[in-house]
């Protein structure tokens, strides 16, 4: 033993399945822990919310609220109230985030490969009908059924997060497949936006947001990699959106999945950059502006671009976006007199027992008819359980909701039904997960995403 760090792989390690590994636990890890730990701020920000709304403060956040924001300059501002900006504007950061995530899972994650991605895919699509199927049970016509899309959602933060409270019960490929069937959740819900609750479309506002998109490919083209002069094009396809009737955070997912998700000069080019740098000492001819702006341009390279905005813009948005969403929109005062009851069951009953039903039984349908396969370590009990978690909707349920209710009885009816029906499935998905993962969990198999990937890499 001489007590120094071991240098290189390990001896009996393959390096193109080590880097592999890495290349996608790596991702997977942080965007698991910064999921997790967010909810605990969602959580407080909802409290807040709702404490506030039904206090002697209820005036002053209703004044917050709709207190005014202006963004720009002179003539070339646009004014709006702080909820507006909060759920189309920042939001817009959020579905980018989402945006870069599928277009990450896409390239190089779980939804890669299809057989591996068969499973989940089935599942979150039986995830999305059947609580759909199930609200319609409850408001099968008039304005009301339009909230059909609401339990269809799943908060990534909140769901990884009550997995986390399970502890070693839950093993790494539970989590996986929660965070796979989460993704393909999230396209779905895009597509329900982007396709059932959006406006008429305008013309000049489609011909403006294609502009922008036409913009955008146009630098990747050229080879443009500064970040910030995205926004330009970026700000162009919102504003397209916003004039179309298309909800215009959709410009985010939009951008988020034509971000590169490919890296350009890689640890090599950095090395190379690094070996220039030395070469100073031998050679005074260098440009040293030149070398140092090499290595600048190496450094900020040796990752895709989807990946180097991802670790940029998640924290903001797991601790500062998402949590201001739910300060702004889970502020309810109910006035049980006019309660929609039969608005807050479909939601809660879609949420509770449609998610698990449908993530289930869509499961069972393709493995059965050999469409997909089990992962190794899970068992139809984890499948349940994660059912049970894909059932807390919070975040984008919210968000459907605003866009599916004009009326204020009904749109406070549904987030009742969001809030009582994602309590419970926290509540249940941990009472299950207690019992049922017990002992499917053997001692000494790998308990966390970490110890994964290091038993990928060796």
């Amino acid at each position: 033993m001489t007590g120094e760090e071991p240098q290189g792989p390990p001896p009996e390690s393959w390096q193109p399945a080590r880097r592999m590994a890495q290349r996608i636990a790596g991702p997977l890890t942080r965007f698991l822990h910064i999921e997790a730990a967010s909810a605990g701020l969602l959580a407080i920000a909802a409290v807040v919310a709702i404490a506030l709304a039904n206090s002697r403060w209820a005036a002053v956040y209703h004044e917050i609220l709709d207190a005014p924001i202006t963004i720009g300059i002179g003539p070339w501002s646009i004014a709006f109230p702080m909820h507006a900006f909060v759920d189309d504007g920042l939001m817009t950061v959020f579905f980018f985030v989402v945006g870069l995530e599928i277009r990450r899972e896409l390239h190089a994650g779980e939804l890669a490969d299809r057989p591996r991605a068969a499973l989940p895919m089935a599942a979150a699509l039986g995830g999305m009908i059947v609580p759909a199927l199930l609200y319609f049970a409850f408001n099968p016509s008039g304005p009301t059924a339009r909230g059909w899309g609401v339990p269809m959602a799943t908060d990534i933060a909140f769901a990884v997060a009550a997995l986390a409270v399970l502890g070693k019960r839950v093993p790494p490929a539970l989590r996986v497949l929660l965070l796979a069937l989460a993704i393909l959740d999230d396209i779905g819900g895009v597509l329900v936006i982007a396709f059932f609750y959006s406006g008429g479309l305008d013309v000049v506002g489609l011909g403006t947001a294609a502009a922008g998109v036409l913009g955008t490919i146009v630098m990747q083209v050229v080879g443009v990699r500064r970040e910030l002069l995205y926004t330009i094009p970026g700000i162009v396809v919102w504003l397209g959106l916003h004039h179309a009737g298309v909800h215009p955070t959709m410009a985010g997912v939009l951008l988020g999945m034509m971000t590169p998700p490919r890296v350009w000069l890689g640890p090599r080019g950095l090395v190379l950059a690094s070996e220039r740098v030395l070469a100073l000492d031998r050679d005074p001819r260098h440009d040293v502006q030149e070398v140092v702006g090499t290595l600048a341009e190496a450094e900020r390279e040796v990752v895709s671009p989807s990946e180097r905005l991802q670790r940029a813009l998640h924290p903001w948005v797991a601790f500062v976006v998402m949590p201001l969403f739910a300060f702004v929109n889970a502020g309810i005062a109910p006035d049980w007199s006019a309660l929609d009851v039969r608005v807050a069951l479909g939601v809660l009953v879609g949420l509770v027992l449609g998610k698990p039903l449908g993530v289930v039984l869509a499961s069972w349908i393709a493995v059965r008819t050999g469409l997909a396969r089990i992962p190794a370590g899970v068992t139809w009990s984890g499948v349940w359980v994660v059912g049970l978690v894909a059932g807390v909707g919070f975040t984008v349920a919210l968000f459907v909701a605003n866009l599916a209710f004009v009326d204020a009885a009904a749109l406070a009816s549904a987030k009742i039904g969001i809030l009582g029906g994602s309590i419970l499935a926290v509540v249940l998905a941990f009472v299950v997960g207690l019992v049922a993962l017990r002992r499917e969990h053997a001692p000494g198999t790998a308990a966390t995403v970490e110890e994964a990937e290091r038993a990928a890499a060796r």
